[in-house]
């Protein structure tokens, strides 16, 4: 059944290699050499890379010791979280010069709704243009950007021309766009999904269009239906300028592998203390309490428990962080621990979204 999508222009704005860049900015002694922001150490962890360095395969998440043995002339410097929250507020003003429909989704991207825009100009691309060389001229880092019909598409285009690119989808090359797509490209699909896909002989947007609905929901649950309607280019989410949190959380990674449990629970009550100072600032509450634990071989596992009323009281958040910590024998010694809250009371008047129905042709003439 065919159905006619709203006519949105989406953009999709991701500055590239955000704290690298802002460090190589700031201290011209950084400038074209490999650089990784972050922990060097035997416990430090990358939390971005530059460009130089991802040649050598360095990337963000990555263990210290391994970036440095991939690039053993990386340079490693500590964040300035306080820097990058200035620079990222001086990158929204620009936005907010083309739109006041902005959707943050962290301190180096967001979604822009174009589709009426301040400046009264049709084209999303020229627009996309105009505020990457406006960050570049004004604040002195390079941006990408992904511009189509929706949110989804936007932001995988966004990643099509990186560094300092940008990649616009217009609505009637989406079909074609997302059946070339390696299903790895697919935002949402992760390792463990992607391997999956492929043991089955989905390789690419067009092997997956090829599945029933039915048959995707089987094997991948509620995502099922997700990719069935995103390959198809349909994806509904509208730009939110007042996206609510979802979750709060507080974690902390030790500087020696911890095995004691009771070294755990001391660890926790810190971590518990710090949640609420967190919640209580932002005058939130919530039902569902989840404990992580990275153990020393980087296994990561969660769990969670969902109580019957809100909280954001650091006994209640430790008393049930240390029931899911006896829940299961520990595996191993333990690197992280966190503790985080969701299902907040901020979500309680949240409406249900609108039916999507599944169509084959996207048929939009607008100009992009």
């Amino acid at each position: 059944m065919e159905e006619e999508t709203p006519h949105r222009k989406i953009i999709h704005v991701d500055m590239d290699a955000f704290y690298a860049s802002v460090e190589q900015m700031d201290k011209p002694e950084l400038r074209g050499i490999p650089l990784a922001v972050g922990g060097g150490g035997k416990r430090g962890v990358v939390s971005a890379a530059s460009y130089e360095a991802r040649k050598f395969g360095v990337r963000s998440a990555m263990p210290g010791f391994t970036a440095r043995r991939l690039c053993p002339d990386l340079t490693f410097v500590r964040p300035r979280f306080d820097r990058y929250k200035e620079i990222s507020s001086q990158i929204r003003k620009i936005f907010f010069e083309y739109t006041d429909l902005v959707e943050p989704l962290s301190l180096d991207e967001a979604y822009l709704d174009v589709t009426e825009n301040k400046k009264g100009n049709p084209s999303a691309s020229l627009i996309a243009k105009e505020i990457r060389q406006r960050i570049l001229d004004e604040v002195g880092i390079t941006a990408s950007a992904g511009i189509s019909i929706n949110k989804f598409i936007a932001k995988v285009a966004s990643d099509y021309h990186k560094p300092n690119g940008q990649k616009t989808v217009n609505p009637e090359e989406v079909i074609e766009f997302l059946e070339h797509l390696d299903v790895k490209k697919f935002y949402g699909v992760g390792k463990v999904t992607r391997a999956k896909m492929y043991q089955m002989g989905i390789y690419t947007g067009k092997d997956l269009k090829t599945k029933s609905e039915d048959f995707l929901t089987q094997h991948f649950g509620k995502s099922g239906g997700h990719y069935y309607r995103i390959v198809r280019g349909i994806h509904l989410s509208e730009v939110k300028p007042n996206r609510e949190r979802k979750s709060l959380a507080a974690e902390r990674t030790f500087s020696e592998n911890i095995a004691s449990e009771i070294y755990m629970l001391e660890r926790l009550e810190n971590i518990a203390e710090e949640l609420q100072k967190r919640l209580k600032r932002s005058k939130v509450a919530g039902r569902t309490v989840t404990l992580k634990i990275k153990y020393s071989d980087f296994i990561l596992q969660t769990r969670s428990k969902t109580l019957p009323y809100f909280v954001n009281d650091a006994a209640i958040l430790l008393e049930t962080a240390k029931e899911l910590l006896y829940q299961e024998k520990m595996k191993n010694s333990v690197r992280l621990l966190g503790i985080s809250l969701s299902n907040l009371n901020t979500n309680q008047e949240k409406k249900k979204p609108k039916e999507e129905k599944e169509f084959e042709v996207i048929q939009l003439t607008f100009d992009f």
